[in-house]
Formats: structure tokens, sequence, C-alpha cells
């Protein structure tokens, strides 16, 4: 009997992308005899009593063999494991992924390449201690121009480039009370990046992104795609990056570095997958259900 499986993203966010995303997955699903329902964030509950673990839903949603998750509702997904549903992506996994403060200290400890980064000191609101002073040392070890990005953000926003001490402390001083991380500066890669698709121990798809007028890539900001061959060293990395947070699968994102040398960029844990179709021609929602199935066939992760 094959299993059934939920796919949930999230009911808040406007247009339809996010459904978009989920009825690809979908489509996959049944074009391999496996049923899925995609169900909205809220449109469940997260239940807690003294003596029991729930979901409040409709009557007609019976709990699933399994769960794809496209959003980031980190409570919600760990409330279906602690109830014994396996979730794709784990909540742990979506929960370094979607801190990029979390993704960096992860990487790092697994010494895989990255920018230099600083990460912020906890601020807990606006302060009138504040001092842009703080960051003189950061300054001196990472320069200008210099990358500032919020812990927590989607589609290349929330990601700054600052030229000078003047435009760091205006920025700074706007960022009161977000956690954020300073980086350097990887004049190599301006405006280009390659963003790779992980899918179990493979990488399934890969393009480039440039942007003309943008030190950033994203495809959202105004990015143009092209299909991609990685390297050797590309495609190690990307694996070794989405091993390290745990995930089933995910959009890596490379930098190139001095000589082209592959820096990490960001993990996603929840890429969206229309684009690198556009792009490639790869429905990356394919191997997605094809590893979903795999694990609980051997009922573990691969």
């Amino acid at each position: 009997m094959n299993p059934k499986g939920w796919i949930i993203y999230n009911g808040y966010l406007p247009g339809n992308k996010f459904l978009d995303f989920a009825e690809w997955i979908q489509a996959a699903a049944l074009h391999r005899n496996v049923q899925t329902k995609i169900i909205k964030n809220n449109q469940l509950l997260t239940y807690l009593t003294n003596n029991s673990l729930d979901i409040i839903r409709d009557s007609t949603i019976t709990l699933p063999d399994f769960v794809i998750f496209t959003d980031k509702d980190i409570y919600l997904a760990r409330q279906l494991e602690l109830m014994g549903v396996r979730v794709f992506n784990n909540s742990r996994t979506i929960e370094i992924s979607d801190d990029k403060i979390a993704s960096y200290q992860t990487i790092a400890a697994h010494k895989l390449p990255i920018p230099k980064t600083i990460v912020s000191p906890k601020m807990f609101a606006p302060s009138v201690a504040f001092d842009p002073g703080d960051y003189q040392e950061a300054i001196n070890e990472l320069g200008f121009p210099m990358v500032i990005k919020e812990a927590f953000g989607s589609f290349g926003e929330q990601v700054y480039l600052v030229h000078n001490k003047q435009e760091m402390h205006t920025k700074l001083s706007e960022l009161q009370g977000k956690p954020f991380v300073l980086q350097e500066f990887v004049s190599t890669s301006y405006g280009r990046d390659i963003r790779l698709h992980v899918t179990g121990e493979k990488v399934v798809a890969a393009m480039t992104r440039h942007a003309q007028n943008d030190f950033r890539a994203n495809v959202t900001a105004g990015g143009k795609m092209q299909t991609h061959q990685p390297t050797t060293d590309e495609k190690n990395l990307a694996i070794a990056a989405a091993q390290a947070i745990g995930a089933d699968f995910a959009g890596v994102d490379l930098l190139f570095g001095p000589n082209e040398s592959p820096l990490i960029c960001e993990i996603n844990s929840n890429a969206h997958i229309r684009n690198i179709y556009d792009c490639t021609g790869v429905n990356v929602a394919e191997s997605m259900i094809d590893h979903v199935l795999a694990c609980i066939e051997s009922g573990g992760s691969l």
C-alpha cells in the first residue's frame, strides 16, 4: 500500500507562488501513484495539553504517513514529528536554514567555505546604548564594500551592500533590534551566483543567475537564468552543505570566489523549483518524491 502524504504551504502569504510549488510536488507524487493532500498551515492548529499532542483540523483530514513541508512554520513541523509523522525537511533543518546566523555557524562548524562573517551582538530592541562604533573591528576585518544580511529573509531581500562607514552606520541604526551578520563582499561574484538543487546525495539540477545592475543575482531581484554544468567541486560542496544542515533536499547558492573557487552563500530548505525547471527542463519535484518514497521504504534517512 502506497503511503499518503500532506504537502503544507503557508496560507497567509500573498500570490500563487507558494501554492504553485505545492502543486508541482503533488503532480509528481500522483505520477508515482502516491496520494497527497495540499494543506495550508492555517488549516492546522497545534494543540497542547498536559497529556497529549495533537493537530486540530477538519474532521475529513486524516493524519498522513509523511509530510513535505514547503513552509517555515517550524512549530507545526515539530508538532507533526512529535506525533510520529515523518517530515521532509525536518523541523531542525528548517530552523537552521531559516536563520542565516545558525546556517553560517553550522556550515563553519563543518569547515566548509563561506565568506568571512561576523555576527551582530544580541539586541532585544532599539536601544539608547547603541553605538555604531562597536563595529569598528568588523570594518577592520572586512573592509568596504561590505554586505549586511538580516538573519531572516528570502528572495534576496533583507540583504544590503554598504560602501562606507556612513552607509554602514545608517543601515545598522535601521536594523536595531534585529539579528544580522556582517559579511565580506565577494567582488568576484558581483551579480552572479550558482543555484544547485540537491536531493539526497545528488545534485539534480543547476543554473547560474546573473544580474546587470545589482550585486544580488536572485531571479526575484531581476537576475537572469542560464543552464549550468557544475564542476565536481561545486557538486560536492552543495551536497556537503545540504548534509551539514540535515536536509533531504535543498537549494544551495554558491558564490564565485577568487579563481572561481566556490563559496557557500545560502542553503534554502524550501527552495522553489519552477525557475530551475524553466531554465533546465529538470522537474526537481520528481526527485523529491523519489527520495521521500525511498526514505519511507528504508525506514530511515538516505
